[in-house]
């Protein structure tokens, strides 16, 4: 016989947290350091990819490293800071929205990734990267880990450090562009953005033409004056 399905809520819902047993294993095989690698900005119709590339301290680890959606503006502009003062190392890189044209938005992505390992201000023997895919071209062993952000604290540094840096990025579009409301958005399809553009056109080397509905719909860039595109 079967049976029942309680109608009863749950009186706890479980949220797994990421921790360093990741990295703890990757020390005890002889690699360290290790470096946690995300990325921010996939989504977007304008703006970089942003990418950065973390190794936390393991006798300094902030509190509260967790997957950066998961936080709040406030709680990922303090983590941003602590991450920034405690950490072995920290690198930031992107890819532009014409490097993302050029290509696509997974290989913009892993580029971004494979960049911003690069430029850590010391090499590491492991890089975890969050996602299902290893960023061709690393200059050390690679591992993927599927929702990473939630599992692994470097990978969750990286990913706080992505989006805030990607956040202020495109808060200096806004200041720039102030009929789109870059700060606000954050370069997303909301309404308030999808509005901008039928009424202004997109902006050339901000906005995304491979994207729908540029590449769907066929409207024109237009160019604005003074405008130096991402990198």
């Amino acid at each position: 016989m079967a049976r029942a399905r309680s109608d009863s809520p749950l009186l706890f819902e479980i949220v797994e947290k990421p921790d360093f047993s990741f990295e703890t294993k990757a020390m005890a095989e002889g690699l360290w350091p290790v470096a946690g690698m995300d990325e921010a900005g996939r989504g977007p119709l304008a703006g970089p990819v942003v990418a950065a590339a973390v190794i936390l301290d393991p006798a300094n680890i902030p509190d509260g490293l967790d997957d950066s959606k998961r936080l709040n503006h406030l709680q990922r502009e303090a983590l941003f800071l602590k991450i920034l003062g405690s950490a072995l190392g920290v690198s930031i890189a992107s890819v532009s929205a014409e490097g993302i044209d050029g290509s696509n938005i997974l290989k913009a992505s892993l580029e971004a990734m494979r960049r911003a390992l690069a430029g850590l201000p010391i090499q590491a023997k492991l890089a975890l990267a969050d996602g299902r895919d290893v960023p061709p071209g690393l200059i050390c062993e690679g591992r993927a880990l599927v929702k990473g952000d939630q599992r692994s604290q470097s990978i969750a540094a990286a990913s706080i450090v992505a989006k805030v840096m990607r956040d202020r990025m495109m808060c200096g579009c806004g200041s720039h562009h102030e009929r789109y409301g870059f700060e606000v958005h954050m370069g997303y399809a909301t309404v308030r953005h999808r509005t901008a553009i039928e009424a202004h056109g997109p902006v050339a080397r901000l906005h995304r033409a491979s994207f729908a509905p540029f590449r769907l719909g066929g409207v024109e860039v237009v160019e604005e004056e003074g405008f130096a595109g991402l990198e």
